[in-house]
């Protein structure tokens, strides 16, 4: 999921466009995207989508950021877009474990009401001090939580922080990353709202991307691309991660806790590391031959 493109759930002349996008994942907004007024319609326009069978097809990562669950909105949008092809439910502005809990109690109601048999999983967003600050708590209050995404607007323009100090940005990304790892789930980047500045938007998926997250959310499909490319694993970081998986296969054989690879020490979270990223390789198409003969090899030698 290196890129996530925000579609206003209120322009469903959009869909089939985002849907033929080269984004992995599609969030579609019930929130700041729709006006009060538009939100039963853009509901229903969602729900249609969400049922229509061909959505699966699509390899999409399919996600709906529903209104915050204090508003009049939220029980609506969970009832209507909590379908066969939906696969996250984003929710903005947790401020509590039992927040979190109360989401998954709607979500697992609305799975029974509508037929739904694959388990519909939690992205919450970080966008307040205090959600920043019990992030793993939230991360942790339900097993349906898969991931933390950072808001950054949200978070620094009530604190007068600007959006752009990089200091700030970093600090809040940090701490992000630590719970969702605290947590066991991943971590996902905030959007960035200059469309026309693509070396700002590249510096700060960078950062992410050293960061360990898993990605980044686009408002316009122009950064889609860019995204793309940030969180692709290079080809050298491919290649040391199929030697890794290689030696360790080995390296089990032989009874050894620690070894070797390109000059490294590698023990075990190297190489589970190392598994991560070949599965990410394998996922987009980008092993050669040869090391995907390597792999099948050290596969069946496991």
């Amino acid at each position: 999921m290196r890129s996530k493109l925000f579609v206003p759930a209120s322009r469903p002349e959009l869909f089939a466009k985002a849907l033929a996008s080269a984004a992995d994942a599609l969030s579609f907004d019930l929130e700041d995207a729709v006006a009060p007024e538009r939100k039963p319609e853009a509901r229903a326009a969602l729900r249609d989508l969400l049922r229509d069978e061909t959505i699966r097809s699509r390899g999409k990562v399919i996600i709906v950021r529903v209104n915050a669950l204090e508003t009049p909105f939220f029980a609506d949008d969970v009832d209507a877009v909590v379908q066969p092809g939906l696969d996250f439910i984003n929710l903005p502005k947790p401020a509590s474990a039992d927040d979190v809990r109360a989401a998954a109690t709607a979500i697992e109601k609305a799975e029974r009401a509508n037929g739904v048999a694959v388990p519909v999983k939690l992205l919450l967003n970080i966008e307040s001090p205090g959600a920043l600050r019990h992030a793993a708590e939230l991360a942790a209050a339900h097993p349906r939580v898969a991931g933390l995404q950072l808001g950054l607007g949200d978070l620094f323009e009530p604190l007068g922080i600007a959006r752009r100090e990089p200091a700030a940005v970093q600090q809040a990304m940090f701490a992000l990353r630590i719970a969702a790892g605290e947590a066991g789930v991943f971590a996902y980047d905030a959007a960035f709202a200059n469309i026309k500045d693509e070396a700002g938007f590249r510096a700060e998926a960078q950062l992410a991307h050293a960061l360990g997250f898993l990605g980044k959310s686009c408002i316009h499909p122009s950064q889609v691309a860019l995204a793309n490319d940030v969180f692709r694993p290079s080809d050298a970081d491919i290649a040391h991660a199929v030697r890794v998986v290689e030696a360790a296969r080995d390296a089990e054989r032989k009874g050894l806790g620690a070894y070797v690879v390109d000059g490294r020490m590698i023990d075990p979270p190297f190489v589970e590391r190392a598994r991560v990223l070949v599965r990410e390789a394998t996922r987009l198409d980008l092993l050669t031959g040869e090391q995907r003969a390597a792999l099948d090899d050290t596969a069946s030698a496991g």
